[in-house]
């Protein structure tokens, strides 16, 4: 049986890449809703039907776990999913509490989909661990579609970056949240932008560990991996994907979601 990851678009592959990491002996589904990238810009109603399509997916692929690696799916849709589905379904938030944890006498910055930024649970999550009142959220949707098309170090993803931070001395902040697993792949982007010593914290690891406990407390880890493993199997909104162009670009994103983990 195989672990289910979801997501709008790539951002989810630095989930995926991160649980990989700690989960090499399983096997994988990602599941990218290319058809309706990016989430972030849709009504709830419309996400929350976005994900049950792609759930129900997995589900009928056999998944014995599905990860919702999308923060805005996670934020509007994985209580119905919890409740319509009986396995486990691990989603993902912002990783305000580390950052809380971290940011000494600083500031920290929250950049999230509109979306997420306007939702219930990132303010409940806020509230419940800023109780000094030291983060700021920063709506960015454009990064999402500038991670579609692989634009990653271009002069026009610098200048989004510097027009959307412009309101905000960066001297200001010491750690930055990572709210979308599409932002994982601007990490170097970033560093160029905010002062030396930015802590940029996202909630993959968190997930990956949280992934690993409830496979070992439901009993279905794989302690070794299987004679023939089958690492990935992709799909394109329920599309398999087989093209070896978009094959050879995801191999890229991997690489490069490597070289982030090292940032």
């Amino acid at each position: 049986m195989k672990i289910g990851v979801f997501d709008s678009g790539i951002g989810g592959l630095s989930t995926l890449h991160q649980i990989m990491h700690t989960l090499p002996d399983e096997e994988y589904i990602f599941y990218a809703d290319v058809d309706h990238v990016p989430y972030g810009e849709k009504t709830k109603e419309e996400v929350l039907s976005y994900v049950d399509e792609a759930v129900g997916f997995m589900v009928k692929q056999n998944c014995k776990a599905i990860v919702l690696a999308c923060n805005t799916a996670t934020s509007v849709a994985i209580t119905p999913m919890r409740q319509k589905y009986k396995l486990p379904i691990i989603g993902i938030e912002p990783a305000v509490k580390p950052a809380v944890m971290h940011h000494g006498d600083k500031r920290i910055m929250v950049i999230a989909t509109p979306i997420t930024a306007r939702e219930v649970k990132l303010r409940k999550l806020i509230d419940r661990f800023d109780t000094e009142g030291n983060v700021d959220v920063v709506p960015m949707p454009g990064l999402v579609r500038l991670a579609q098309n692989c634009e990653f170090e271009s002069d026009k993803v610098m200048e989004y970056l510097k027009e959307a931070f412009k309101g905000y001395d960066l001297n200001n902040y010491s750690e930055l949240v990572l709210g979308c697993t599409h932002y994982n792949y601007f990490k170097d982007s970033y560093a160029r932008i905010f002062p030396n010593g930015i802590e940029m914290v996202d909630g993959n690891q968190g997930v990956a560990n949280n992934l690993k406990n409830i496979l070992k407390t439901c009993g279905i880890i794989n302690l070794e991996a299987p004679k023939e493993k089958e690492e990935v199997k992709y799909y394109y909104s329920g599309r398999l994907l087989s093209d070896k162009d978009e094959l050879q670009k995801i191999k890229m994103l991997h690489e490069r979601l490597e070289e982030m983990l090292r940032l």
